[in-house]
């Protein structure tokens, strides 16, 4: 199968690109501003599906809306039935076509010579009505409030909020880029226009505050939701922003002469993730917990962990090693040790189900 994607340089049509360069047996054609219709009829006749993407939505004046909107449509049309071909069709049309602005009206004349070319040639047309899309490579400072936040907040520079009340419908990168990919994947069901399946609507001031919240998180280390739903796909969006040079931040250490102790990451609601290193011979610990719970996983060296119940006599002894990576849960009541019995620097991770609160630690000193 061979495809055309008008509009490759932009930004739905790299994302676009990305994905149909996965899918084996297919070969992507790019069509862009710099190429010409000679260019384009030169491989047309091998086309079995267009992604028309190419349009206009920050000119200089109104008529170019027309012209990068509805003329570029009839231009391929004409270009297809000329050649007697037939030619599925899937454009990025707007919501804005109910607006009464050049760039709504320029979308929907486009809209309406698709649906002509459909009903003339008996050909499918998939029109999507899209929303404020963002997502990894869309343009900052041009039509996209995500790009532009999420490029100064991580670049440093301050952002404008007009109004933190004003409500916008979103659709995420990944979202849209699959539901255009179905299309040639599987067999649709026609409709008048199509929309992306998953949308959020979100106010100004809450991605504001997300934003800042992602960039407070290398300081503080406590993370946003960023698994699930929006806060997920906003995260990616914002960590695609950052400047070359600024990949990676540093972290507190804890030292003393047993080694060092750091911090990696805080969550909402599942505890905080720290690492540990020590010494050959260093024991740390002998302290137990009544609510907080741990893991430890060994991940460089040797180590043994004993564990004795507070109200009992009996010592037990769990050794571990990066030669068999295995968890221990710290179980509360039980006073628990670990030491480091290589010859060399061990290295602990740890998981605590709660984030430390030095008012309220919850340890409490007890040799094993």
């Amino acid at each position: 199968m061979e495809v055309l994607v008008t509009g490759a340089k932009g930004f739905i049509g790299k994302n676009l690109l990305e994905r149909l360069s996965r899918i084996e047996n297919l070969v992507a054609h790019s069509f862009d501003i710099e190429n010409s219709v000679e260019e384009l009829e030169e491989y047309i006749n091998k086309i079995d599906f267009i992604f028309h993407l190419a349009g206009i939505n920050r000119p200089e004046n109104p008529e170019e809306f027309y012209k990068g909107n509805r003329d570029t449509i009839k231009v391929l049309i004409d270009l297809i039935e000329r050649k007697g071909l037939k030619i599925p069709i899937l454009v990025t049309s707007s919501i804005q076509v109910d607006r009464d602005n050049d760039y709504g009206k320029s979308k929907l004349q486009g809209e309406m010579f698709l649906r002509e070319y459909s009903k003339r040639n008996d050909i499918p047309v998939y029109i999507y009505r899209l929303p404020n899309v963002f997502g990894k490579w869309c343009r900052p400072n041009y039509n996209s409030v995500v790009a532009t936040w999420c490029h100064n907040i991580a670049n440093d520079l301050d952002i404008q909020i007009s109004d933190r009340n004003i409500s916008l419908t979103f659709v995420y990168i990944d979202d849209v880029i699959n539901s255009f990919v179905s299309h040639i994947l599987e067999k649709k069901e026609e409709k008048d226009y199509y929309e992306v399946p998953i949308t959020y609507t979100k106010t100004l001031g809450e991605i504001a505050d997300l934003l800042y919240s992602f960039k407070e998180n290398r300081k503080s280390l406590v993370i946003e939701k960023v698994g699930t739903g929006f806060e997920r796909v906003l995260y990616s969006t914002y960590l695609s922003y950052l400047p070359k040079d600024k990949f990676s931040y540093e972290l507190t250490e804890h030292k003393d002469n047993r080694g060092a102790f750091v911090e990696i990451l805080r969550t909402k609601d599942s505890g905080q993730f720290s690492i540990s290193n020590s010494k050959p011979g260093i024991t740390r610990g002998n302290h137990y917990h009544n609510t907080k719970n741990e893991k430890f996983l060994v991940i460089k060296g040797e180590a043994v962990i004993r564990f004795r119940h507070i109200s009992s006599d009996e010592v037990i002894e769990y050794h571990v090693s990066d030669k068999k990576l295995e968890i221990v849960d710290i179980p509360v009541g039980y006073t628990h040790n670990i030491t480091n019995i290589g010859n060399e620097e061990m290295v602990l991770v740890i998981w605590a189900n709660e984030l430390f609160d030095k008012e309220n630690p919850d340890t409490y000193y007890l040799e094993v």
